[in-house]
């Protein structure tokens, strides 16, 4: 009994001092450190107390009196503590805080890695057995050379990303629109990729309903048919009525593919990553930067809150605008969640099958109709800023009065002010076959880069314009792709908006000849770019747009004087004085900091080098075990320290050599 009483109050004692030693531990290193490797270090203090103890005390421990032994106990404290220290600092620069997760991210990141694990393996047999190994490994190695080999690999890439899944499918369709990325055989045999799949049962269909709707299915609407009209790999589409016998579509969300998605992207995400990393064409290309936008995209098509918004933004900007004759669904809020989007039904004829449609109408009607929906997409992309990005023919619908209806909003593109201003000033340039202006605007839209020569940019711009923007030439996507090309030739980085911009014109063209064969879009685009500037210079808008920038312009004229006069007044009195920010930039911070931390790291392995050379000559000083004395173990330490720092500074140098 007396023993059990003896270690539950020794037990207190220890855990007391542990966290005594964490608390100054702590507080004397002065910066965050994670509470368990504090504890850690706590320990370690506690444990070489009694060692150092010992070994400080003399062989004789009676002739030690009270106050020697209390000086020599605050001893072993203080270098225990310092061993302690010394240890965690350590840790921090092998490991440091916050670059391993704790116990909990630890278990649950255990579970995603086993959880991915069979479907990464899935992936990499994919990609060995279509020929792609070599290019997951990086190895070093020019790429193909003939139109052939090229058209061979771009097969062997569709293959795979048709057999990987959704995920992947949806990342070719995006690579197919990036003309600037890859060459024309891949983007040719991408495009060919289709998002389809065998439609998911009723039954589950029917409880994803249930479970959004909040109540059952018969109650939400009148009827539905159990057999959908389109079914792709994210959703799919069934035809019904309300209640009140309104015809309507429902877009249910696939069961189950939220996680199948998320658990691919983030593979994807580190394929990226590592393709990057070793390879050249995966940092030419910026894979991570391209996975990142791709799966932001993604996820927005996902959550169908996404599209019931931009179903009413492109409508209200459709009622905006003038009578297009373009039209969208209309959709209803109270019946649409994440998973779940119902709209009106739309009347019309996929624009695919919708010939006999368009023979009807005549050549005549079909050219107003495809100007008109020239016309509302420049209008999306000027005015408002938020257009269509894939208005392909499976995306209109062809009404019998030539009335267009487009769907699939689930991603759309967004541009702001000064992009929109930018592109178009860049339609106005080229309709006047003004190179300057062009380039200018090319640099305004474009990410540039720290060395250009903006006089051979305007030179190969002016050629383009002679070669694709004079009157009767016909080439839409080339133009479009020789624009990419510029931009990739110069260096200039192109942002996914204005990249989503190029993608909806080079889709646009393909459905544009369908309603119209040979329709010129590069003429009409500048006939309309063309009138629109003429438009904004009419005097009745012209006055509108003065009055914007007096009111714009008004809060800064009132201020002037006034500052003028603080400002006449401080040089009078002789108190004018500039503020100048020392090293706003981050490199400049970055350069200087590097810089500050050689320095020191040089001063610090020069001080313990000395130290270590005065220790090991000054003897052995006092003993710690038998075999080991004091003064050549610290001597020895910081000998070590010493070269370690020292190479640590030599190696950044030589690299930077």
């Amino acid at each position: 009994m007396e023993h059990a009483a003896g270690v539950l109050l020794f037990v207190p004692f220890i855990v007391g001092t542990v966290l005594a030693f964490a608390a100054v531990i702590r507080r004397l290193l002065g910066v965050r450190v994670g509470w368990l490797r504090t504890l850690l270090a706590a320990v370690l203090a506690l444990v070489t107390t009694a060692p150092i103890l010992a070994a400080l005390a003399p062989e004789d421990p009676t002739t030690v009196s009270g106050g020697e032994a209390v000086l020599l106990g605050a001893t072993a404290v203080v270098v225990s503590a310092l061993l302690a220290m010394a240890a965690l600092v350590i840790l921090e620069v092998l490991l440091p805080t916050g670059s391993l997760p704790g116990p909990v991210e630890m278990w649950r990141g255990a579970r995603r890695r086993a959880a991915r694990a069979g479907r990464y393996s899935t992936i990499v047999r994919i990609a060995l057995r279509h020929g792609l190994g070599r290019f997951l490994r990086g190895r070093p190695g020019s790429g193909p050379t003939s139109a052939a080999a090229r058209r061979r690999l771009a097969r062997s890439l569709r293959e795979a990303l048709d057999e990987a899944g959704v995920t992947f499918v949806k990342l070719g369709q995006l690579l197919s629109t990036r003309g600037e990325l890859l060459p024309a055989e891949f983007v040719e045999e991408l495009t060919a990729l289709q998002d389809r799949a065998t439609p998911a049962p009723w039954d589950d269909i029917a409880a994803v309903l249930a479970a959004e709707l909040g109540r059952p299915v018969g109650e939400a609407f009148l009827e539905i048919d159990p057999e959908p009209m389109a079914a792709a790999s994210v959703a799919q589409v069934h035809a019904a009525r309300l209640t009140n016998g309104t015809p309507v579509v429902v877009k249910v969300q696939r069961p189950g593919i939220a996680v199948i998605v998320e658990r691919d992207l983030d593979i994807l995400a580190r394929l990226a990553g590592t393709l990057e990393d070793r390879t050249s064409w995966g940092r030419s290309f910026g894979a991570r930067r391209l996975a990142l936008g791709f799966a932001e995209a993604l996820r927005e098509e996902l959550d169908f809150t996404i599209e019931r918004d931009n179903l009413q933004t492109m409508a209200a900007a459709l009622d905006a605008s003038p009578d297009r004759g373009v039209r969208v669904p209309t959709p209803f809020v109270s019946l649409s969640s994440e998973r779940v989007l119902v709209m009106r039904r739309l009347p019309g004829t996929p624009l695919g099958a919708a010939g006999p449609q368009l023979a009807r109408l005549g050549d005549e009607r079909r050219a107003t109709i495809a100007a008109n929906l020239l016309d509302s997409m420049l209008d999306q992309i000027l005015v408002y800023g938020n257009f269509h990005v894939d208005l392909h023919p499976g995306n209109l619908l062809v009404d019998d009065d030539g009335t267009l209806g487009m769907l699939d909003l689930g991603s759309v593109g967004r541009l702001d002010a000064v992009t929109r201003t930018a592109i178009g000033q860049l339609l106005a340039a080229v309709g006047r076959g003004d190179s300057v202006a062009a380039s200018d605007a090319l640099l305004r839209l474009a990410d540039r880069p720290e060395a250009l020569d903006e006089r051979e940019l305007q030179r190969t711009v002016g050629v383009l314009i002679v070669r694709y923007a004079t009157p009767g030439s016909t080439a839409g996507v080339a133009a479009v792709g020789a624009l990419l090309r510029t931009f990739t030739s110069y260096g200039l980085g192109v942002p996914a908006p204005v990249a989503a911009v190029f993608r909806a014109f080079a889709t646009l063209e393909g459905t544009l000849g369908l309603l119209r064969p040979g329709f010129d879009l590069i003429g009409q685009a500048r006939v309309a770019g063309a009138r629109r500037i003429a438009e904004t210079l009419a005097p009745e808008r012209l006055r509108g747009t003065l009055e914007e920038e007096l009111a714009a312009l008004l809060p800064m004229l009132r201020g002037l004087p006034r500052r003028i006069d603080r400002i006449g007044e401080a040089v009078e009195h002789g108190r004018l004085r500039l503020n100048v920010r020392l090293f706003a930039d981050d490199r400049d911070r970055l350069l200087v900091t590097g810089l500050l931390h050689q320095a020191l790291l040089t001063i610090i392995g020069a001080t313990c080098g000395v130290m270590a050379v005065l220790l090991l000559g000054s003897g052995n000083g006092p003993r710690i075990s038998t075999g080991v004395a004091l003064f050549p173990l610290l001597g020895y330490g910081l000998l070590i320290v010493a070269v370690v720092l020292v190479l640590r500074v030599l190696v950044v140098i030589f690299r930077r050599d």
